[in-house]
């Protein structure tokens, strides 16, 4: 634009924007969202989308540990992953809300675990025994049903440990409570905090549970999820060797052993009664396909064992015992 260009000033409501490529343009007001370069922890969506697999296989694990914890089914599904400044999270938050206070060794910096109070006495309802009955209304928590809500606290922040294997000796420690989040101090009102999101419960009632860290604390975990720079020297994986957990041994998974059948015409299968004989091949029982969980696992020889029927495993399908 030259000097002598006349400038138009934006109408009521519009802006005026330089963009990438030197062009001025005009947009509306509401289309522009402010940022605050003060702030690290800016994501971009490869970045984000790793970090979301990775915490997606946390949310699972632990919904998972948690029935057995609880000896009930806890629905557990991830709302979002967000970054956002400690005082705008802080004056989000309703009260009461129970927020725990941790740490997780070698990183910086005091970690929150947010449980709305509704489902907090939801949880010690179940733990004294009861049905998981959410109360009529919130309210504060006792001492002794924050020591309740202290072991699921321990549980999941420890989950979420062994979800980084990249980083050895992560070591978690609860710190304290809070019921009122105007009077936590725990980072400056500046500080980009990354915000892991969920929704759980028991039977129908569902309710947001966070996991909130100050973005440089998790800094260190995000930069190994990032892949290697072209050219750069491997580094060898630290991952620990995956180990049984003993809490699962009493887990029932179903197991399904089938063969392959026979084909028939739709016209013969739409004639079948009782009473019918369908021959099968000699062949099609040598060999059958064993189902753990209806996931195909092994193939084995079918027979007979202290006079029961019995499958003799030959071969395995998948061999890594993760999936």
């Amino acid at each position: 634009m030259s000097a002598a260009d006349p400038i138009t000033p934006p109408v009521e409501g519009e802006v005026f924007v330089l963009t990438a490529k030197g062009v001025r343009e005009s947009r509306k007001a509401g289309d522009i969202r402010g940022h605050d370069f003060r702030q690290s922890g800016f994501l971009a969506p490869s970045e984000l989308r790793r970090i979301r697999q990775r915490h997606e296989q946390f949310i699972r694990s632990l919904a998972a540990r948690l029935a057995i914890f609880l000896r009930l089914e806890f629905s557990l599904q991830l709302s979002k992953i967000q970054i956002t400044g400690y005082q705008k999270f802080i004056e989000s938050l309703p009260s009461p809300m129970h927020i725990t206070l941790f740490k997780t060794d070698p990183l910086k910096g005091v970690g929150l675990l947010v449980i709305p109070p509704m489902l907090g006495l939801t949880l010690v309802d179940r733990l004294l025994g009861g049905p998981g009955q959410a109360p009529a209304q919130a309210r504060d928590l006792s001492e002794i049903e924050i020591a309740l809500i202290d072991q699921v606290a321990t549980l999941t922040i420890n989950e979420w440990c062994n979800h980084w294997p990249e980083m050895r000796g992560l070591t978690p420690s609860l710190l304290g409570h809070e019921n009122n989040s105007h009077f936590l101090q725990t980072s400056t009102p500046e500080t980009a905090m990354l915000i892991l999101t969920m929704t759980g419960g028991i039977g129908e009632q569902s309710e947001p549970i966070q996991i909130v860290f100050p973005y440089a604390t998790v800094e260190p975990l995000m930069r190994l999820l990032s892949p290697a720079m072209p050219g750069a020297e491997a580094t060898p994986a630290r991952a620990a060797k995956p180990k049984w957990n003993s809490e699962f041994d009493e887990v029932k998974v179903p197991i399904i052993a089938e063969w392959q059948g026979l084909k028939m015409s739709a016209g013969d299968i739409t004639r079948l009664k009782a009473g019918d004989v369908l021959a099968l091949d000699s062949a099609c029982a040598a060999q059958v396909q064993l189902l753990l969980n209806h996931v195909p696992k092994f193939i084995g020889r079918p027979g007979t064992s202290a006079g029961k029927w019995a499958v003799q495993l030959t071969s395995p399908i998948n061999s890594n015992p993760l999936t």
